[in-house]
């Protein structure tokens, strides 16, 4: 449970929900081991399109991708709970995928090994076109500005990418490869095609939380 505050120029309606669930099946952000993969279930860049949105730099042709992102329920994390091999589960909102992976490798005591070419994107091409356009959101900088003391060196693309605020983003998920297969089927079931973008492994006490795959 939490929120934050922003300022914004459109009126927000906010609500609550409340339910019930089995604490048996309750993942938490840690408990992620040394070797489990790491999948993302939805594409990055819901940031970048929505500044090109207020910008008034959005073309037609991009312009239901960020919509149909967030609002494609996370319906898949009822089922994925119930998974004994999936050690550790989070969704990736405002902190972006950097902020919150550091938070589950901090919560694991583990570090990431993160496949920046693997990671889902809404529209590469798109996202490319609205980064070289500056559509950057303001919150990029101060997730970078945060966080970036845990993160080892990236280029400027990742670190974008990586800091991207996500509006109803996917879930982050650390999976016991040994189950890999399994979870690929339960994912797929959920209609769901995923791939790896990395890995967990032992941290030292120096080194950075997360690290760009050589």
């Amino acid at each position: 449970a939490g929120g934050h505050s922003i300022d914004s120029p459109e009126p927000i309606f906010g609500l609550a929900v409340t339910g019930r669930l089995s604490l048996e099946h309750l993942k938490r952000n840690g408990g992620a081991r040394p070797g489990d993969l790491l999948f993302l279930t939805k594409g990055l860049g819901v940031g970048i399109l929505s500044t090109a949105q207020k910008k008034g730099l959005l073309t037609p042709e991009h312009a239901a991708l960020a919509t149909r992102s967030m609002t494609t329920l996370n319906r898949a994390g009822m089922h994925f709970g119930k998974l004994d091999y999936l050690h550790a589960m989070t969704d990736v909102t405002g902190f972006g995928l950097l902020g919150h992976l550091a938070e589950m490798c901090e919560a694991s005591d583990t570090q990431a090994i993160l496949q920046f070419d693997k990671l889902p994107l809404l529209d590469a091409a798109a996202i490319d076109h609205y980064i070289a356009a500056k559509c950057l959101p303001g919150g990029t900088q101060r997730n970078w500005d945060s966080y970036g003391h845990k993160v080892g060196p990236l280029t400027e693309r990742q670190r974008l990418l990586g800091c991207d605020p996500q509006t109803s983003g996917g879930l982050l998920l650390a999976v016991d490869p040994a189950q890999v297969d399994d979870f690929l089927a339960a994912a797929a079931a959920e209609g769901l095609s995923l791939e790896s973008i990395g890995h967990m492994s032992a941290r030292g006490a120096e080194q950075p939380l997360i690290i760009a795959a050589a």
